[in-house]
């Protein structure tokens, strides 16, 4: 059986995605918590990862350390590709989207840690923010256009490309930013989905704080 090492489920943006992918699409994994910023952590993760970061996929004695090269290995040796679109079109889109958030969003990541559990404080974001903010929801706009007709997903199905802006959902509703109809909607389709909510379960009774991420 495979190994995810993730980070604290109330903080790790990056531990969310393959873990949800994993989960929602039925894969059987051993799950290995280490609280960010620990001492735990510091001294355990050198034994998984070769860059000290989290999520890292072990199988057997091979190591997987890229939270999207993660879901890539699980949908290619054990889900027969169906992680992406069949439409190749469609597939083409959610893989540019995958691709945008995994290098992009530098000003909404800053500015709006993923903290499943903040206080209802609002939004206070700059224009930068805000200009990736916009430039989500118009890409979710654009792929629910063109290819989401078949469900309630991004291209349809739930994939690759959902668990991937799966925690800028977290991050719209813990900072109560203003979504438009089809954001709310695709947010409310994340937030539906069993993985999803067995994932805010468990933030929600995580003992550990992060101060600084706490303050946003």
């Amino acid at each position: 059986m495979p190994t995810l090492v993730i980070g604290n489920k109330n903080y790790s943006s990056w531990s969310l995605r393959p873990w949800l992918f994993f989960r929602q699409s039925g894969l059987a994994f051993e799950e290995v918590r280490l609280p960010l910023d620990t001492p735990e952590f510091y001294q355990r993760i050198g034994d998984y990862s070769p860059t000290a970061r989290v999520p890292v996929l072990r199988i057997e004695d091979e190591t997987i350390w890229d939270s999207l090269a993660i879901c890539e290995v699980a949908n290619e040796r054990w889900l027969g590709g169906r992680g992406w679109p069949a439409d190749a079109r469609a597939r083409a889109a959610a893989r540019c989207a995958s691709a945008e958030m995994h290098s992009g969003f530098s000003a909404l990541r800053t500015q709006l840690p993923m903290n499943c559990r903040r206080p209802d404080n609002g939004y206070r974001g700059d224009a930068a923010a805000q200009k990736d903010i916009d430039r989500v929801q118009a890409l979710w706009r654009d792929l629910r256009t063109r290819f989401g007709g078949g469900g309630e997903f991004l291209c349809g199905d739930f994939g690759i490309v959902d668990a991937m802006f799966a925690p800028v959902c977290v991050r719209f509703t813990a900072y109560r930013v203003p979504m438009e109809a089809v954001a709310q909607r695709y947010r409310d389709a994340i937030y539906a989905l069993p993985a999803m909510r067995e994932w805010l379960a468990a933030a929600a009774a995580e003992p550990e704080a992060l101060a600084a991420t706490d303050a946003f």
